[in-house]
């Protein structure tokens, strides 16, 4: 997969690390909290969609820039990269 960089350029997916999900940010339980059933669910529930997909991607191999990707799951066609914060 080549994830077009708006510093590098295009780069090879080796070059980057998944932070993880853009949108749908779980909410830490409690740290003091010992409900496995709460923890259990912070760690492992993901949506699993199937399309556009956005996510937070870094650059750890070429700027170290955090960035916002929109990937289709299926084809893993990259439509859109911006910065996390950044309007769509």
């Amino acid at each position: 997969m080549i994830i077009p960089c708006p510093f590098c350029g295009p780069r090879d997916l080796s070059e980057f690390a998944y932070c993880g999900d853009a949108d749908n940010l779980a909410a830490r339980p409690d740290p003091a909290a010992t409900d496995p059933a709460a923890w259990n669910a912070y760690v492992y529930d993901r949506t699993n969609p199937a399309g556009d997909h956005a996510e937070i991607w870094q650059h750890a191999g070429g700027c170290r820039k955090h960035l916002r990707i929109v990937r289709n799951t299926v084809t893993h066609a990259v439509s859109d990269v911006t910065m996390p914060g950044a309007k769509p």
